[in-house]
């Protein structure tokens, strides 16, 4: 079995190091591990490239933002199960792949996934967030439930049979295609209650109160797009969801 980590960049000189190296340490050893960089200008190319051979492939080329991006690298991949890892994050042990081999020897799972933690951009042993996430169960999606994105684990051939991310989403994506495996598609899953990954705060969609609410309108979106109402319990649920995670610590 081998696993593909698609890791997508720009001008990401400050943290990707930190990324890559969390791969390269890992025990698990199938690992082809995808860089997809925006035309960096601030020496990340050279840092990737420094890396070599343990990054199997570095992509530099302009894009049409994040979704696509990772579209690209997935493309590229070659592994049987896919993974994302973002550029200002790093795996929270060396053994997180070989744990996620592990469920993926059960031949009736399509994805699985686990416990995130938000941590300080200079001092990534400082806790900001605990993302504690669940098994599923049905319902949960529909009140704006999703496994943090670093952290899940899927089958190639799914992620290629739904096209990958919908571009049109330029902050939630991710949780379209949630809605799309396990709504649609009504996937298998298995929840590994582990902190996986620590993540840097600051990314993307949590940048601003603009792009909180531009994110969660997109997730409406997809949700409707597909055919699923959505009712006060989306709000209500992202809220009960998300209190806890700046209350609690692993």
């Amino acid at each position: 079995m081998h696993i593909s980590i698609i890791t997508v960049c720009l001008n990401s000189a400050g943290t990707i190091a930190d990324a890559l190296e969390s791969v390269g340490k890992q025990t698990f050893r199938e690992i082809e591990h995808i860089v997809v960089d925006g035309v960096s200008t601030d020496g990340t190319q050279e840092i990737v490239r420094g890396f070599t051979p343990k990054v199997a492939r570095l992509i530099s080329e302009p894009d049409r933002g994040l979704y696509d991006a990772m579209n690209k690298g997935l493309a590229a991949a070659s592994g049987e199960i896919i993974g994302y890892l973002n550029s200002d994050d790093v795996y929270a042990s060396d053994d997180v792949l070989q744990k996620v081999a592990t469920v993926f020897a059960e031949p009736d799972v399509d994805a699985c996934y686990g416990d995130l933690v938000y941590v300080h951009r200079d001092d990534m042993s400082q806790v900001v967030r605990y993302w504690r996430s669940r098994p599923y169960s049905p319902g949960l999606v529909e009140r704006g439930w999703m496994p943090a994105h670093p952290t899940f684990f899927v089958r190639r051939r799914l992620l290629l049979e739904e096209g990958g991310f919908n571009t049109r989403y330029r902050y939630h994506a991710d949780f379209d295609l949630v809605v799309r495996l396990f709504l649609q598609r009504r996937i298998r899953t298995k929840y590994i209650p582990e902190i996986l990954v620590r993540m840097r705060v600051g990314g993307k969609t949590n940048r601003s109160l603009r792009n909180i609410v531009r994110g969660n309108l997109e997730s409406i979106d997809s949700l409707r797009s597909h055919g699923v109402p959505v009712t006060p319990m989306f709000f209500i649920g992202k809220l009960v969801s998300r209190v806890p995670q700046f209350l609690r610590r692993p």
